[in-house]
C-alpha cells in the first residue's frame, strides 16, 4: 500500500501553461508538473526566488491528475502595456510601469487561452528521501501562506481542495478519491463528459498494477521545473490513459 495525498482542481477558469511561441499561450487540458509543484510551493510559502527550497520541493512529489473534465476552450485577445527595459531603471509595481515616461511605453499584444469549468483530481506521492511528508502538504492547502490559484492570477479557486490522505494498492484508487459535489447536480451543470484522462508519471504500472494496459501512451513534456525565476523547465515521462467510465462515474 501507498499513501497518497489527493485534492480536487476547480475554477470557472484555468490555464495550464504550455511552451509559449510568439504572441501565443496556450494551455494543456489538465495540470502538468510545474503546474502542482508551483501550487504547493506557494501554499508552504515557499518563494519563487527560493532556488534551493523550490527544487527541494520538486525532489520530494511525484504527481498524477484524474481529467474528469478539460472544460471548454477559452481564448482571450490580449493586451498590456509594458515600458522598454533602460539601463539603471528598475520599476518594482505595476504603477510604476504605468507611470513611466509615454515615449518608452509599448504595447504587447497576445493570445491567451484557458479553460473553462474543468475539473480535476490531483494526487501527489513522496519519492526516496523527500524532504516534505504529506501531512505537511495536506496542512499547507489547507491553511495556504498564499492565494492559490490555477495557472494564472487571473484564475482563482472556486471550489475547497479538500486534501486528504488515502492509502490505496494502486494509484488508480486514489485518483478514483470521491469529493463533495462543487455545485447540486455536478455532472448536468457542469456537462462532465463519460471519458475520463489519466496522466501520471513512474512508469505504465503505477496507475493499476499492469506494466502492459492497452491503451496506455507515453510522452515527453516538457514541464519538470528546473528554474523558478527564468521560467526553466525541463523535460518528463507523462503515461496517459483515456477511459470511458459512463453513467459509473
Amino acid at each position: 500500500m501507498t499513501e497518497y495525498l489527493v485534492f480536487r482542481l476547480y475554477a470557472p477558469l484555468a490555464s495550464w501553461g504550455e511552451a509559449a511561441v510568439g504572441e501565443t499561450r496556450p494551455t494543456a487540458t489538465h495540470p502538468g508538473r510545474g503546474a502542482i509543484i508551483g501550487l504547493l510551493a506557494a501554499a508552504l510559502g515557499i518563494k519563487r526566488e527560493d532556488e534551493a527550497e523550490q527544487r527541494a520541493l520538486c525532489d520530494s512529489v511525484h504527481i498524477a491528475i484524474k481529467q474528469r473534465s478539460p472544460g471548454i476552450l477559452l481564448r482571450d485577445y490580449h493586451t498590456a502595456q509594458v515600458p522598454a527595459a533602460q539601463a539603471k531603471v528598475t520599476y518594482r509595481t505595476r504603477r510604476d510601469e504605468l507611470n513611466a515616461p509615454r515615449k518608452v511605453l509599448n504595447t504587447i499584444l497576445s493570445s491567451r487561452d484557458y479553460r473553462c469549468d474543468g475539473l480535476w483530481t490531483a494526487a501527489v506521492w513522496l519519492t526516496e528521501g523527500a524532504n516534505h511528508t504529506l501531512e505537511a502538504l495536506e496542512t499547507a492547502l489547507r491553511r495556504p501562506s498564499f492565494p492559490l490559484y490555477l495557472g494564472r492570477k487571473s484564475c482563482p479557486l472556486a471550489a475547497p481542495l479538500a486534501p486528504r490522505r488515502v492509502e490505496a494498492e494502486h494509484l488508480r484508487g486514489a485518483l478514483d478519491s470521491v469529493f463533495d459535489e462543487v455545485v447540486p447536480g455536478e455532472k448536468r451543470v457542469l456537462r462532465l463528459p463519460d471519458d475520463v484522462l489519466y496522466a501520471w508519471e513512474g512508469g505504465p504500472e503505477r496507475l493499476d498494477g499492469h506494466d502492459q494496459v492497452s491503451g496506455v501512451q507515453s510522452s515527453e513534456v516538457w514541464d519538470r521545473p528546473l528554474n523558478r525565476r527564468r521560467w526553466q523547465f525541463g523535460p518528463r515521462v507523462e503515461f496517459r490513459r483515456l477511459e470511458h467510465h459512463g453513467e459509473k462515474r
